[in-house]
């Protein structure tokens, strides 16, 4: 007989074909969010789980099912499971890191460009017939090349934000609590800098440090306060990092230029503030959405679950 596994939302094709051959899998839910109970529910008797990173699986929920061996979070950040708890109950937890690092970049890229040139606000422009012909003044921006670049978080995708930095000539410095070797800094063309210093002299700040007890709120009014007025913050790692009130209050009153958000403190909610913002560019959390990578990540977290419900150790185990 196959183990029974509750997948919390449907995945691509590919991934569900090759755990039909191992699993006896049920999906939870089809374009919408699940709450805890029903996932509580859904778990009971099951023996595998892979649930996303918007799934909040905590010690209720690993307590309904005691038959529970493995959850395998079809994500890079686990913040979303009590890993302490499942490492109490020996219960198996893997991510999928490494296969999102380029695609995020990228993104975080796509959001440092449309903020800078206002590039939403001039598609709307034109798409409301307003576009009458060129002018001097007509959505000015902000250059880009030559600027200084902080980035906080010098992990995987920090550094290939950096790495991809060098095209625009840009003075890169970063923030991290472990510093780089001298190496990988002269590779990067890196520099290391105390945070407070580099909010304070940086002309676009990015974030891409994980989400922890310490990182929570990391960017909150004081910290924006020390930033320049022409700053532009990128947040495109997770959403409570950033102290989201405070930061709408700062672009509402023009306390820095402009921010670029992929992730929300409370997701999916979003401050009404921001939604009526013009200096603020919003994505719904697509950093690793392109098809190639959605597809690795959910091949990646069906096989860490295979290996762990046919005894074997995960490639990707967290602990």
């Amino acid at each position: 007989m196959k183990p029974k596994i509750l997948i919390t939302h449907q995945l691509l094709s590919e991934a569900l074909e090759y755990l039909k051959k191992y699993t006896d899998y049920e999906i939870a839910a089809f374009h919408r969010q699940l709450s805890k109970q029903e996932i509580i529910e859904k778990i009971k008797n099951k023996q595998g789980l892979l649930p996303l990173l918007v799934d909040p699986i905590d010690r209720e929920v690993m307590d309904a099912a005691p038959s529970l061996k493995i959850i395998a979070n079809c994500a890079v950040g686990y913040n979303n499971i009590d890993v302490d708890y499942a490492r109490q109950k020996g219960i198996l937890v893997t991510n999928t890191p490494g296969v999102l690092t380029e695609t995020t970049a990228d993104l975080t890229w796509a959001l440092i460009l449309a903020v800078a040139r206002r590039i939403p606000q001039a598609d709307r422009f034109v798409r409301e017939k307003k576009f009458k012909g060129w002018e001097i003044d007509l959505f000015l921006g902000k250059e880009i090349s030559g600027k200084q670049l902080g980035i906080i978080g010098m992990g995987r995708i920090g550094r290939a934000v950096a790495l991809r930095a060098q095209a625009f000539k840009m003075k890169t410095f970063y923030f991290d609590p472990r510093r780089l070797p001298p190496s990988e800094e002269s590779y990067y063309k890196a520099s290391f800098l105390k945070l407070n210093e580099l909010l304070a002299t940086s002309d676009i700040i990015t974030i891409h440090t994980p989400l922890t007890p310490q990182t929570q709120h990391l960017i909150s009014q004081e910290e924006i306060n020390l930033m320049k007025k022409e700053a532009i913050l990128i947040n495109a790692a997770r959403g409570p990092i950033v102290d989201e009130e405070a930061l709408a209050d700062s672009l509402q009153k023009k306390r820095i230029w402009g921010a670029g958000l992929d992730v929300y403190e409370r997701e999916p909610i979003i401050q009404e503030k921001l939604l009526n913002l013009d200096n603020v560019v919003l994505l719904p959390h697509i950093g690793s959405a392109t098809y190639e990578t959605r597809l690795k990540m959910a091949t990646i977290a069906a096989r860490n679950l295979v290996q762990a419900l046919q005894g074997k150790r995960p490639d990707n185990l967290v602990w």
